[in-house]
C-alpha cells in the first residue's frame, strides 16, 4: 500500500501515525527556539532502551481522533497508532522492520504459488472466546472484500481455504513476494467473527468493544476527548508493564505544550518541526528510527521536466542539505532513492550499498563539477523555455524545498515559478490527473506500509497511476514483476537493486530526503519502538519505567 492516507509524510512520519498526517504544524525553528541537527550525524536507531520498570498510566498524543478503529473501513494512522496495542496480526512487523510470522506460528511454501499458515494454539481474544482458523479464514476474506481498505493486497490470491483445524491455506494466481509482509501489516489483523458480526455497523464506533487478541484491550472511548486502553490480564504472551494508556489529540502548538508542560507522557512525532521545537525541552527524550518515508519531487508530463536529462540536471544542482537544515531542522537526511531505509527488511548490506552508489546522482550538497554536468545535460536536452512550474502548499518544508527547486533551475539557466495551493487543494494533486495539469512538478512525500524497497517500484510501471510523466520501459517492467514474484530475499534484493537503479538513472521521481520517524518520550519512560513498525507493532507493551 503506498502513501496510505497521508497527507504529508514529507512534514514528518509520526504522530499521527508516521503516515497520516493531513498537514505540516509549520513551526519555525527559529522562532520555537529548537536547535537544529547535523542531518548527516543524524542516527537512526530501531529501538530505545528496554524499560525496567512498571507504569500504572501513560498519556499518549494523537493529532487527530481516529474516525474509526475498524481499519478495514478506515485505515487511519491515528486509528492504527492505538489498535496496533489492541489487535494482532498473522505475521508481526518488528522494530527493525524485518516480518515474522505471529499468530500464524509457523508459515511453509511447499510450493511457490502455496502458503500453508499454521494458526497459535492458546490465545484468547479479548471476551476470553479461543482464537480459531474459522475466525482467522474469515478475517482473510473481510480483508479481501473489495469494499474493504486492503482488497488490493489479495488481487494476486485464488483460493484461501481451512484445511485442517489450525491450518489456512492461500494459494496464488503467481508466486507473491509482498503477501506475507501484508500480513504484518492491516490485511493480517485477525479479528473476532462472532464479536464484529453482534456489532454490525457499529463496529470501530464509540461504545463497542475491540474483537481482538493483543497485550491490551480498549476499555473507552469517549468521543472528541479521549480513547482509554489496558493491559488485558487473559493474554497469552508476555504481559505489558504498562497498565493503562490513555489517548487524546492536539495538534501544532497545543501538542508542544502538552508535551512540553507534562500533561502528555509521549507522541509518536508527525512533523520534523514539531519535533525541532521540542528539542530543547527539559525532561523529553527524543528518538529517531527507520522509515520508508520520503520527500520528493515528483513530474508531470506537462513539460518542463518531460526530458530526463533535464530531470536528472535538477538532481545534480538541487541542495538537499539546504533543504534538510531549512525546511526541517535538520531531521531529513538527504537522500538518493525514493524509499526510506526503512525498506530495508532484508539485504540491508546490500541496499545500503547501493544507495551510496546512487549519491552520485543525488548530492546532498552539488559542488561545481555536478552544475557544470548539469549544465551539460540541459544543453543536450533543448532547454525548455517556458518556466517550470512547482505545485506546493504553504507549510514550511514544502516551501522551503519548493524555493530550492526554483534555485537549483536557476543555476542550471531555467526558470521556475512557484504555485501554492490551499493544503486540502494540495492532496488533490496526488489523486486527480486533473488538478496537475497546471503544474510541471509536485513538492510531494511518500512512504509505503511495507518494508521491501518492491513495495514502491511498482510506481514505475508503465501502467501504474503513480507514473504521472509517462516513464515506458519494457524491460523495467519486466523487472518489476519479476522481483515481485521472486520468493528468496537475496534474488529479490539483487532485482530491486537493479530495479531501483533503472528507476532513478530515468529520474522518474527526484529524491530530496529520507524522513525518519520520530519519538518524543518523557525522559522517565522507554521501551517503545523509535522506527515505522509502531504503526503496526504493539509499541506500547514495551513501554514502562527507565529505572526500576
Amino acid at each position: 500500500m503506498n502513501r496510505n492516507s497521508r497527507g504529508t509524510v514529507t512534514c514528518g512520519l509520526v504522530v499521527t501515525g508516521l503516515l497520516t498526517a493531513v498537514g505540516c504544524s509549520g513551526a519555525d525553528t527559529a522562532t520555537t527556539g529548537g536547535s537544529p541537527v547535523d542531518a548527516a550525524r543524524l542516527k537512526l536507531t530501531p529501538t530505545t532502551p528496554a524499560a525496567q520498570g512498571p507504569v500504572a498510566k501513560v498519556n499518549w498524543l494523537l493529532e487527530d481522533e481516529p474516525d474509526s478503529l475498524d481499519l478495514d473501513s478506515q485505515g487511519s494512522s491515528a486509528g492504527r497508532v492505538v489498535l496496533t496495542n489492541v489487535c494482532e496480526r498473522l505475521y508481526q512487523l518488528q522494530p527493525d522492520m524485518t516480518v515474522k510470522p505471529f499468530l500464524a506460528e509457523k508459515a511453509t511454501t511447499p510450493d511457490g504459488k502455496t502458503l500453508v499458515l499454521k494458526i497459535r494454539s492458546g490465545v484468547t481474544f479479548h471476551d476470553g472466546s479461543k482464537l480459531t482458523a474459522d475466525d482467522v479464514l474469515w478475517s482473510l476474506k473481510r480483508h479481501a472484500d473489495p469494499d474493504m481498505e486492503q482488497s488490493d493486497e489479495f488481487t494476486n490470491v485464488s483460493t484461501m481455504t481451512k484445511t485442517g483445524a489450525d491450518e489456512i491455506t492461500v494459494r496464488f494466481k503467481q508466486p507473491d513476494a509482498l503477501f506475507t509482509k501484508a500480513l504484518a501489516g492491516d490485511a493480517g489483523i485477525v479479528w473476532n467473527k462472532e464479536q464484529v458480526e453482534k456489532a454490525g455497523k457499529e463496529f470501530g464506533t464509540p461504545g463497542q468493544g475491540d474483537a481482538c487478541s493483543g497485550p491490551y484491550e480498549l476499555t473507552g472511548w469517549k468521543s472528541g476527548d479521549s480513547i482509554t486502553i489496558r493491559a488485558y490480564d487473559g493474554y497469552w504472551g508476555e504481559r505489558p508493564l504498562t497498565k493503562e494508556v490513555v489517548f487524546r489529540w492536539a495538534s501544532d502548538s497545543a501538542l508542544v505544550n502538552a508535551l512540553k508542560t507534562g500533561a502528555a507522557d509521549g507522541t509518536f512525532a508527525e512533523s520534523p518541526n514539531t519535533a525541532s521545537a521540542l528539542r530543547d525541552a527539559k525532561g523529553l527524550s527524543q528518538y529517531y528510527g527507520p522509515s520508508t518515508a520520503t520527500l520528493d519531487l515528483i513530474p508531470t508530463e506537462r513539460g518542463g521536466l518531460k526530458d530526463p536529462r533535464v530531470r536528472r540536471a535538477v538532481s545534480l544542482t538541487l541542495d538537499r542539505a539546504g533543504i534538510a537544515k531549512s525546511g526541517y531542522g535538520g531531521l531529513v537526511q538527504p537522500w538518493a532513492s525514493p524509499v526510506g531505509s526503512g525498506a530495508w527488511g532484508y539485504a540491508k548490506p546490500e541496499f545500503a550499498a547501493a544507495q551510496k552508489q546512487l549519491a552520485a546522482g543525488a548530492p546532498a550538497s552539488p559542488d561545481a563539477d555536478d552544475i557544470a554536468e548539469a549544465k551539460k545535460l540541459v544543453k543536450e536536452a533543448g532547454a525548455p523555455s517556458a518556466p517550470i512550474v512547482i505545485g506546493t502548499d504553504a507549510s514550511q518544508g514544502r516551501t522551503v524545498v519548493a524555493n530550492a527547486l526554483r534555485a537549483a533551475l536557476q543555476r542550471i539557466g531555467l526558470k521556475g515559478e512557484i504555485k501554492t495551493v490551499p493544503t486540502t487543494q494540495f492532496e488533490e494533486f496526488y489523486s486527480d490527473p486533473q488538478a496537475r495539469t497546471g503544474i510541471d512538478v509536485l513538492v510531494g512525500d511518500w512512504y509505503i506500509s511495507k518494508s521491501d524497497p518492491m513495495g514502491f517500484y511498482d510506481n514505475g510501471l508503465s501502467d501504474s497511476s503513480n507514473n504521472w510523466i509517462g516513464f515506458k520501459d519494457a524491460a523495467y517492467d519486466k523487472k518489476v514483476h519479476q522481483a515481485l514474484s521472486t520468493l528468496d530475499d537475496a534474488q529479490r534484493a539483487a532485482l530491486a537493486i537493479d530495479v531501483q537503479k533503472r528507476f532513478t538513472d530515468a529520474a522518474v521521481w527526484i529524491p530530496v530526503a529520507q524522513v525518519p520517524s520520530v519519538l518524543v518520550l518523557n525522559s522517565r519512560l522507554t521501551g517503545a519502538p523509535a522506527s515505522q513498525a509502531y504503526l503496526y507493532y504493539p509499541w506500547a507493551a514495551g513501554l514502562g519505567a527507565r529505572k526500576g
